[in-house]
């Protein structure tokens, strides 16, 4: 992690944080996953420590408030 980053949410699971990264993505912010899973050999540790989602310090709260606002349904 760089030390400009800061986690703005932290997931059960890596689909969930992939979704919302894509989320962050579509609206310019780009983001970083973080998990601890032995490199993918042993995804049950994701479990003990979740799934972390990071951004820029200076687009944070933005994201933040992304991740948190209710998406509109598709016409």
């Amino acid at each position: 992690m760089s030390e400009n980053q800061v986690v703005v949410a932290t997931f059960a699971g890596e689909i969930e944080a992939e979704l919302a990264k894509g989320s962050l993505e579509a609206a310019g912010i780009e983001a970083t996953i973080a998990k601890d899973d032995c490199g993918g050999m042993r995804p049950e540790l994701q479990f003990s420590g979740g799934v972390s989602l990071l951004v820029h310090q200076n687009v944070a709260e933005e994201a933040r408030r992304i991740l948190t606002t209710p998406s509109e349904p598709a016409p």
